[in-house]
C-alpha cells in the first residue's frame, strides 16, 4: 500500500480505531503508539554489479505496556502522517510498518478492511532474493561453490 492510499483511507474513516494484523495473524497490541514516520532510502549494488535504489515510508509502532489504555484512531494517525510530510519527499512510497516483538521487523502493508469500528491493516513479510540471477547463472540456487559462480556471489 502506498502512503497516499493509506492517508486517503485514514481520512475517509477518522473515527475508526486501527488494528495492524501481523503475517501470522497476531495483532500489534491495540495500545500501540506511532513513534516515527520516516523516509528510508537504500542505495546498494547487487551481486551482478547493478547499482540499485529503493525508497519507502516507514511507520514505527511501539506498544508501551505501561499505557494499556492508549488508542490511536485513524484521524490521529492521519495528523501524525501530516507531520511526517516534513521528511517525506512525496507520498507515493510503499508503506512498511516497523515493529518489534522479539526482533525489529518491517512489514509491508498489503491491504485493509473495515471491521465494525476498526480499520484492519494486513501486513506481510519481506524476503531476500538474488537480483542478478541471469548474471549469476542461478536457477534455484545462489552463491554455490561452483567456480563460475564465485565471481558474482
Amino acid at each position: 500500500m502506498k502512503l497516499n492510499e493509506l492517508k486517503a483511507v485514514l481520512q475517509a474513516h477518522p473515527d475508526k480505531f486501527l488494528r495492524f494484523i501481523l503475517p501470522d495473524g497476531d495483532q500489534v497490541p491495540a495500545h500501540f503508539h506511532l513513534t516515527e514516520v520516516g523516509h528510508v532510502t537504500k542505495n546498494f549494488i547487487d551481486c551482478g554489479g547493478t547499482i540499485r535504489k529503493t525508497e519507502s515510508s516507514v511507520l514505527q509502532l511501539w506498544a508501551n505496556d505501561d499505557d494499556a489504555d492508549h488508542r490511536v484512531d485513524a484521524g490521529k494517525m492521519a495528523k501524525i502522517l501530516t507531520l511526517g510530510e516534513r521528511v517525506l519527499p512525496h507520498d507515493d512510497f510503499e508503506v512498511e510498518v516497523e515493529y518489534d516483538d522479539y526482533a525489529i521487523s518491517q512489514f509491508p502493508i498489503t491491504g485493509f478492511e473495515i471491521s465494525g469500528n476498526h480499520l484492519d491493516f494486513t501486513m506481510t513479510t519481506k524476503h531476500t532474493a538474488c537480483l542478478a540471477r541471469e548474471k549469476c547463472g542461478v536457477d534455484d540456487r545462489c552463491c554455490s561453490s561452483e567456480p563460475a559462480m564465485t565471481a558474482c556471489c
